[in-house]
């Protein structure tokens, strides 16, 4: 299993984390989930698949400033493989200084089959996605096919979302397409903890490729 160098997580979003949260909010807010990073709370639910044991692959997709992601070093502790695409290439910078030992990939989260594939990862094991959700493209190729086409079969995904966004097309459209992904999806309690407050929901069992 490929490795990486252990990262050093930070327990909180560091200030300056927070400001380039709000300038890339401000600069393209679609792209960009809200103007503030998530609380630890909500970072605790979104990687609570990321395995205690085990060489795991772990995939983030727009981990932003990196409130994820030093959750997901926290629990793999250098252990596997820790991957992040960010599409933002200023976020990812920021990501790298924070993390020099973390696999950062700047690349659109469609392209994930082939990051995988050219770090002789045969597959992910957990996929923690910040995306938000009025980034996921409407055309097929789907995102959510894309995701399960790349776990293995005990994969699991997560998808945070804003509670006051539940009922919006994004969201509804979204939630559509993980129920064609995925034999299972759950939605989790509301993270009253986080500014606004969120929920996590959890994929499993990817569907076999539609065709």
């Amino acid at each position: 299993m490929s490795t990486v160098a252990p990262s050093t997580p930070s327990p909180h979003a560091s200030p300056a984390g927070t400001g380039a949260f709000l300038r890339e909010f401000l600069r393209d807010p679609l792209r960009t989930a809200s103007a503030l990073p998530s609380s630890r709370a909500l970072a605790l639910a979104a990687t609570a698949p990321v395995p205690a044991t085990g060489d795991p692959v772990v995939v983030e997709l727009g981990p932003g400033t990196g409130a994820f992601t030093d959750v997901v070093a926290e629990r793999l502790g250098g252990r596997g493989h820790h991957l992040a695409v960010e599409l933002n290439p200023r976020l990812a910078a920021l990501l790298r200084a924070r993390h020099p030992g973390l696999d950062v990939a700047v690349a659109d989260a469609a392209e994930l089959p082939a990051l995988l594939a050219a770090r002789g990862l045969g597959g992910a094991d957990v996929v923690v996605s910040g995306l938000p959700w009025a980034a996921y493209p409407r055309d097929e190729p789907w995102l959510t096919d894309v995701v399960a086409g790349c776990l293995h079969p005990d994969g699991a995904l997560t998808q945070f979302g804003y509670s006051v966004t539940l009922a919006l097309p994004p969201a509804r459209r979204l939630r559509r397409r993980l129920a064609a992904a995925f034999e299972e999806v759950v939605h989790g309690r509301t993270v009253l903890a986080n500014v606004p407050p969120a929920f996590v929901l959890t994929a499993r069992r990817p569907r076999p490729p539609r065709g």
